[in-house]
């Protein structure tokens, strides 16, 4: 009997593939049986070759592309390069992130725009390439990224914390939307995670230890700790879920 759990056949995008929660998403995917294409503005330092080559090395096929999720000709090419190579789209996850921390009335209009641009329109573009592919194909699977700064506020955080709020409702859109085509649309909300996107929120040993005595399950996440909300969402054990966030924070916004 097949797990339903199973990606095996299953061809997925992952955008800011390189490093942190993306590369624990994408080696996750290819560990449950799919092929990977693995998207990011920077290849220039090796990591996003080196991710791909980590998902040879568990018997997947791998792509590194660049591609800046900002502009519709990088989406398209990633979407057009990843379906020729594999044939089909089956799983979109957007998790390319930026953010800039100011308060908004010291934010500069370039700094907005860079935020907005890639946590919140970067979504709509690759989801909206993907998605055309998905339609075709009358299946499919979009997983977004999004985060508990969706749902609170946090100083300093306010265009990250908009634009976060701004794919949870991209998600419920999108799922409406495209349930017609058996298409499912969903969102992971992680808190804080251990990256080094995140560094300099948690850096030093004496803000971390105040950060996780915040926390009921005591410990900040780490990547891997959202992949398996990833995988369930893309796989066939969520087969009746769709429009919703799941939130993985070890119990800090209960």
């Amino acid at each position: 009997m097949v797990s339903p759990f199973s990606l095996a056949g299953k061809a997925a995008i992952v955008t800011g593939g390189r490093r942190g929660i993306g590369r624990a998403i994408a080696l996750a995917l290819a560990e449950a049986g799919a092929d990977v294409a693995l998207g990011d503005r920077v290849v220039d330092d090796g990591e996003l070759n080196a991710v791909a080559e980590e998902v040879k090395k568990l018997g997947r096929r791998a792509l590194a592309i660049q591609a800046d999720i900002t502009k519709k000709a990088d989406v398209d090419s990633l979407v057009q390069k990843t379906l020729a190579e594999f044939g089909t789209i089956d799983i979109l996850v957007n998790n390319a992130a930026m953010n800039i921390r100011a308060p908004l009335l010291e934010l500069n209009e370039e700094g907005w725009d860079r935020v907005i641009d890639t946590d919140l329109k970067g979504y709509y573009l690759c989801s909206q390439a993907a998605g055309r592919v998905m339609v075709g194909q009358k299946r499919g699977n979009i997983i977004n990224i999004a985060s508990t700064a969706a749902m609170d506020t946090a100083p300093g955080m306010g265009a990250y914390c908009i634009a976060k709020a701004g794919v949870v409702m991209l998600t419920r859109i999108l799922a409406i939307e495209l349930a017609e085509h058996n298409i499912r649309v969903n969102a992971v909300a992680p808190s804080l995670v251990k990256t080094k996107f995140s560094q300099p929120l948690w850096g030093d040993a004496e803000t971390l230890k105040e950060i996780e005595a915040g926390i009921p399950l005591g410990r900040l996440a780490e990547p891997e700790d959202i992949t398996g909300a990833v995988l369930f969402l893309a796989s066939e054990a969520s087969a009746y879920i769709t429009g919703h966030t799941i939130v993985v924070d070890g119990g800090s916004i209960a």
